[in-house]
């Protein structure tokens, strides 16, 4: 089949399948969990399940579309085009789906990669800790093998979705002895289990997307143990690079917004203090919304240029920390950009005189304060960058 028969096959499909509250919607990623419980958003992941479109790039054995890089490119821009949101979001996808890939055993694959697949399970990340955040191979919780289990106890924090999750992808402590970078595996761990204890952190935007997880006497299968005992580091490093050369540019953690809304900016500029002859008269304004506009553009440009230079299935490098940080600090200043351009109106939490629009910048705002720390901070991509990408000696 041509690409251009298949895009035609493609919109048509689309068009004909995609529910209606499913197109023209932004999610935030803090709200999508109760978002994807809708009606609609279930039967688009019933209807793109079928098609194999929840992971349209993975192999057709682990119930993926088995679309060529080319193929899903198409994909991608038709569903932009329709504004249409993907079926599934999350950590399966994002992150432990294509480490496994890369990392798991055939049977790590077809135990796990059908459930991903089928939008049946939910992940989440068992990294940081109290004392171990950008440091994270200092962490201290512990796994000890206990015949084919590990009996592991300890506690991680900023654990999204663990509150929701069926599943955890986790770095514990396996060789206490050996140096901190060794001595680390990774597993993954059943969270509906008695051992392992959620708590919600309510967080100032007002939604507890972020938990604390505690493990006392949890376990974890020796058969869920991903890459060689003590090991873990390499894969832990590898799952992050998958993090960060996923979603890029000004709104990288608002699932759905495939692509900067370049329009979206510079009307909402107008709307606030544009002047009767249609332009913002603020010079400075004016600069800063085109200087917005422009580098969410490059950074998009910039994404899709790797990714092409990509496609033979090279796994991500450090490369990646490039976009975590460009596209994490695009994201807060341009969710600070909008909140001053709304001004007054861009400041209120609830009450009358205020649009639901205008609240929910509000607390874009505050949340996106925290996408420079989360995944990785600015600080440490840049050591990465330095290191890794630009040979600086330590």
């Amino acid at each position: 089949m041509s690409l251009e028969t298949f895009r035609e096959e493609t919109r048509e499909w689309l068009v004909a399948n995609c529910p209606a509250g499913m197109r023209n919607q932004a999610v935030h990623f803090e709200d999508a969990y109760e978002f994807y419980l809708s009606d609609d958003a279930k039967l688009w992941s019933e209807r793109m399940v079928e098609k194999g479109w929840i992971a349209p790039t993975w192999p057709v054995e682990y119930g993926g579309g088995g679309l060529s890089y080319e193929e899903n490119r198409v994909l991608q821009e038709e569903m932009a085009t329709l504004k249409a949101l993907p079926a599934a979001a999350g950590m399966g996808l994002a992150m432990i789906g294509p480490t496994l890939l890369e990392y798991g055993t055939e049977e790590q694959r077809q135990k796990h990669l059908p459930k991903i697949t089928r939008n049946e399970v939910r992940w989440c990340q068992g990294y940081s800790e109290p004392g171990s955040g950008s440091d994270l191979a200092s962490l201290q919780t512990k796994a000890v093998a206990d015949g084919d289990r590990f009996i592991i106890n300890g506690q991680k924090i900023w654990t999204s979705g663990a509150d929701h999750a069926d599943w955890m992808f986790v770095l514990t402590r396996t060789d206490p002895s050996a140096p901190k970078h060794d001595g680390i595996s990774f597993m993954l761990l059943d969270m509906q289990q008695p051992g392992v204890t959620v708590k919600p952190i309510p967080l100032i935007s007002g939604s507890s997307p972020f938990c604390e997880t505690f493990f006392d006497d949890a376990i974890a299968l020796r058969e869920d143990l991903i890459g060689e005992l003590n090991k873990g580091w390499t894969v832990a490093k590898r799952l992050l690079q998958y993090e960060r050369s996923g979603p890029s540019g000004a709104q990288a953690r608002k699932t759905g917004e495939t692509k900067p809304k370049r329009n979206a900016l510079a009307q909402l500029a107008l709307d606030y203090v544009g002047d009767d002859s249609g332009k913002v008269a603020d010079h400075g304004l004016r600069e800063e919304v085109t200087t917005q506009l422009l580098q969410e553009k490059a950074m998009q440009l910039t994404a899709r240029r790797v990714a092409e230079e990509n496609q033979s299935g090279k796994a991500p490098g450090a490369v990646t920390s490039i976009f975590k940080y460009v596209g994490s600090t695009l994201s807060k200043n341009g969710s600070e950009l909008r909140s001053r351009l709304r001004g007054t109106k861009g400041l209120g939490w609830e009450g009358h005189g205020f649009s639901d629009i205008e609240l929910e910048s509000t607390r874009s705002w505050l949340r996106d304060r925290a996408v420079t720390i989360y995944g990785g901070t600015n600080e440490v991509q840049l050591n990465i960058i330095a290191k890794r990408v630009l040979g600086l000696p330590d």
